[in-house]
């Protein structure tokens, strides 16, 4: 587990008790410079005491312009899995390790970046909170980025995938990939890669009962 040692300076800090205040305050966070070229702060949505918690890794395009996480392709194939799997999308909490898009511009397109540790660190207090507040059975960090966030360490996502393992007193943690890599793999290897994705969520169903 990450060590949680408060940031008394931080914004998150002094953002109030509730998943409301929390994410109202983060709206106007400039712990780090990609506020600058977003179009605004992404913040987690789900119930304010789910028992399970998904995290992401940043917003991509599609949530940017929204202002809601896992619009996109990604958040759309994340759907599917979960209804695969008997978890509905509503009754989990969905956030991101990072609150604003990374992106660099190539053509006319904004094309993903991935967020270096000082970012992904900026945003690890406004994340801590998110867990504190909604206090869930279970964390799912989906993908290196966010694993990176949670457990405050680079953490291989293939060997440490599909096992539960303690978070913190009462909270277990699942690795598994970000739904993205699914979008990527070769279409030979989508299948399989998908089938080993719901099997993994799998392990989630019983934090709901």
């Amino acid at each position: 587990m990450k060590d949680d040692t408060k940031n008394a300076t931080h914004p998150a800090e002094q953002a109030g008790n509730s998943i409301e205040s929390l994410r109202k305050a983060a709206m106007s966070c400039r712990a780090c410079p990609l506020w600058e070229n977003a179009t605004q702060t992404v913040f987690g949505e789900g119930p304010s005491h789910a028992p399970v918690m998904l995290v992401g890794e940043q917003p991509g395009d599609r949530e940017d312009l929204t202002g809601h996480p896992f619009v996109g392709p990604a958040g759309q194939l994340l759907a599917r899995a979960l209804t695969a799997v008997g978890i509905p999308r509503e009754e989990v909490y969905v956030t991101n390790a990072v609150k604003h898009f990374k992106f660099e511009i190539r053509g006319k397109r904004r094309m993903h970046k991935k967020p270096v540790d000082s970012e992904i660190a900026a945003c690890y207090d406004w994340l801590r909170r998110e867990i504190e507040l909604v206090t869930p059975r279970l964390l799912i960090a989906l993908g290196a980025t966010a694993a990176r966030s949670l457990l405050g360490r680079a953490t291989p996502i293939t060997v440490n995938r599909g096992k539960l393992r303690e978070y913190a007193s009462g909270v277990s943690l699942l690795i598994t990939v970000h739904p993205s890599f699914l979008l990527r793999v070769p279409d030979r290897d989508k299948d399989d890669e998908y089938d080993r994705f719901v099997n993994d969520l799998k392990l989630a169903r019983a934090f709901l009962d």
